[in-house]
């Protein structure tokens, strides 16, 4: 359903090298960059679905009350290491690793990214 996702910033730098390390761990990479946005995929897809932008209308970037990304994690170990590359990159815990009760499988993080904006890595696999 999704094409892709924007996420604000204030300072693309800081935003990349938080991006750069959480994204790795669910093995997303930058794809593409210039001076106002950044571009992550998996491998092989053809075309970036999270982008890290300024503000198109040259604003400053701003957190939405109640909005979230959450992103698919391939294990459990790696919703544990997206949220510990996470706090070691200047994000904030919003949600320790563990289950939760949305079904037996779903094993989340959440974190606070530099700007403020909420993000999630979820395994729902069984472990």
């Amino acid at each position: 359903m999704l094409l892709y996702v924007t996420i604000g910033s204030n300072d693309l730098f800081r935003s990349r090298l938080f991006y750069d390390a959480v994204l790795a761990e669910l093995g997303y990479k930058r794809q593409r960059e210039n001076i106002e946005e950044v571009g992550y995929a998996a491998d092989g897809d053809i075309r970036c679905r999270l982008w890290v932008v300024t503000p198109f209308n040259r604003k400053a970037a701003t957190i939405g009350n109640g909005s979230m990304v959450a992103l698919e994690a391939p294990s459990r170990a790696a919703v544990n290491a997206f949220h510990r590359a996470g706090l070691g990159h200047g994000g904030t815990d919003e949600g320790l690793p563990g289950l939760r009760p949305f079904h037996a499988d779903f094993y989340a993080a959440y974190l606070r990214d530099p700007d403020g904006n909420k993000i999630s890595a979820v395994c729902e696999r069984p472990e």
